[in-house]
Order: structure tokens, then sequence, then C-alpha cells
């Protein structure tokens, strides 16, 4: 039995730090974020009523509840890191989001963007074919790896949790991978080693890749899969990992089994990998849109280290900004993301929709 207190890819996980951002130590930061917390909540309140209005007449009330909960619970946060009474507490982004879904399930909201991520689901299913032909004809192997490295973060544009992409969402139903490809920032990006990253796949293949993805529809269907088939054909064995438990629009792994068992009729590569297992589903063990890779179900540590993962692939503003960003890892690491939010986009040097390629090779 393999047996380990973290995930055997860190460098060292004594040191290891998943967070960008203390929300304690940089006041800036957090006089920006705790308003955009408080507006969140309100948000969310009016979705999560919206999302049980037809079958619970509590829902409004529990909306409520949640809503007035949560704003004292972050008021209190922030009036300790004002006074510096918390002055010993280490308060990030991802504390701040895994509280947000605690108080969502304590009020009886334990997915209130299920029905949402089934239609996207859907609806992506049927345009993977087509997508997959676009990347068929590309003859280049730098070309075509642009192009799926430009679709996972075109995909990755469809978040619901982020206000900048919502607003855009909401207001354009015909918005979808082509169009998020006009929309993210032109190369050379905000961090580029695609560069790199594409000499590395012009030699040998990886033997087991790690895939942390992020949001339902657009974004796994037609952007983290197509990536995921090419690496299937070089022969690389791949652990999708997917959220434990529903967290905004994020696909949980539950999910992401049927999402495929969905799109094995629709490609053959992905059929005949699921079939023999070279391509398997994993949990993450998260309940938050963010990644901390302390926290891993040993099932997922032990399949880590059984198939000898030599690539990890960190997708989405959570999961490879907020936290992992400058996190050091054992193997080649990939991560990937849309900056999705102007404030972060500039404090890490770049503007709204600046993107994140950043590629090491341990």
């Amino acid at each position: 039995m393999y047996e380990s207190s973290g995930c055997e890819l860190l460098q060292d996980a004594n040191v290891y730090q998943p967070d960008l951002l203390d929300l304690n130590s940089n006041v800036q930061a957090a006089e920006y974020w705790f308003p955009c917390f408080r507006d969140m909540i309100a948000k969310f309140a009016e979705h999560a009523e919206g999302s049980q209005s037809n079958d619970d007449h509590t829902a409004a009330e529990r909306a409520a509840q949640y809503q007035k909960d949560s704003l004292k619970k972050m008021s209190d946060y922030h009036d300790k890191l004002k006074t510096n009474a918390g002055k010993n507490i280490k308060l990030s982004i991802r504390e701040l989001l895994d509280l947000n879904e605690r108080q969502l399930r304590r009020f009886g909201f334990p997915d209130t963007w299920r029905k949402q991520k089934q239609e996207e689901n859907a609806v992506a299913i049927q345009l993977l074919q087509k997508r997959l032909q676009e990347i068929d004809t590309i003859e280049s192997t730098s070309a075509r790896w642009t192009e799926l490295i430009r679709g996972v973060l075109a995909g990755n544009m469809f978040d619901w949790g982020a206000q900048a992409v919502a607003n855009i969402l909401a207001n354009d139903t015909t918005f979808g991978l082509h169009a998020a490809l006009e929309h993210i920032q032109k190369r050379p990006w905000l961090m580029d080693d695609l560069d790199s990253w594409l000499s590395r796949v012009q030699g040998k293949a990886h033997k087991c890749a790690l895939i942390f993805v992020d949001n339902s529809g657009v974004d796994v269907v037609l952007g983290i899969l197509p990536f995921t088939r090419e690496l299937l054909k070089r022969g690389t064995k791949v652990l999708l990992c997917a959220n434990t438990e529903p967290s905004l629009n994020d696909v949980t792994s539950s999910e992401l089994n049927a999402i495929i068992e969905s799109c094995t009729c629709h490609c053959n590569v992905l059929a005949q990998a699921w079939e023999n297992k070279s391509l398997v589903v994993y949990g993450n063990g998260q309940r938050g849109p963010c990644l901390d890779m302390r926290n891993l179900p040993l099932k997922l540590c032990e399949a880590i280290h059984k198939y000898e993962t030599d690539l990890l692939v960190i997708e989405g503003m959570g999961r490879a900004l907020h936290t992992n960003l400058y996190a050091k890892f054992n193997c080649e690491t990939l991560k990937l993301a849309v900056v999705k939010n102007k404030w972060l986009a500039q404090y890490l040097g770049g503007d709204t929709f600046s993107v994140i390629c950043r590629y090491e090779t341990s």
C-alpha cells in the first residue's frame, strides 16, 4: 500500500504554500478582495434562490439567511485584519472561497449550477467532433499543439465565477470557443513558455499526465479533451482530476465520467482509451475552486505513484493562479489560465484576459 502525507510530486511538502496572496500581510489585496467577496455573496444568494425556486418554497428564505450569515463572517474576518486582532492569521482567497462553499451547503444549496452545467455540457459534446476535425487538419506538430494550448486557454474563459466573463456570457448567448479564441491575449503572453513546451512535445512521450481540470461545458469538452486526446495519441496515460464536490460551474468527477462516456461515440481515440483505462477520472478531494496539493485523496496519490506520473497540468484561475502559480514540483509542469480579474492581472503585470502559460521542467 502506498502511503503519503501529501502529493509526492511536491518538491518539498514542508515548504509548499499554494496561495498566491495572503490578505493579512497584503493590505492592498485585502481592501480589493473583501468588497469583491461581499458582491459575490449577494450575486450567489440570488443565483442560489433561483436554482431551487421552482421546487422548494423555502429557497428565498434560505438564500437570505446564507447572504446575511456569510456577509457577517466576511466582515468579522475583515475587521480582525484591520484591527490586527488576526495578525497571526494567514488568510487567502482559497480559504474565503472554501468558506463560501461551506456556507452554501449549510443553507441547503449544494450545487447551484447543476442545471446550467448539464445544459452547457450537452451543447459542447455535440461540438466536439467538429473541433477534433479542426485540430486534425493541422499537419505541423508545433502548430497543432499551439492550437490545442490556445483551445485550453479559450475554454477557460467559460467561468461563471469570474464577473468579467459572466457579463459576456449573460449578454451574448452565441459566445463560443472561437469567439473566446479571439478574446484572449495575443502572443507574447503575460507568462509565455509555449515555445519551450512545443520543443518538449517534439521529443519522447510522457509516461503519465495528471491534469487538474476546471469548468464544465466548453472548457472541459472543447478545451481539455482535445488536449488529452493528443497526449493519448502519443501513448501517454492520462489521469483527469475534477472536483470531488460541486463548486461554481466547475466540473465534478462524477460529471466528468458521464461526459467522457458521452464523448466516446464522437472520438475513437477517447473511446479506446476509456475502454482500456489509459484515460481515467479521479476526484481531487477539493470542495472549492482552488487546489491544495497537500489534500489529495489517497487513491489519487496511489495512482500518481503507480503510473510514474511525469507531467502535471494545472488549469484555471483557482488552481493555477490563486493557488500553485509559484509552487515547485518534481516533474514537468504546465500551468494554464486566463486572468479574468483586472486587479489580479495588474498585480501580475498584465491586463484582463492576459494569458498564463507557464512550463517548468521541475
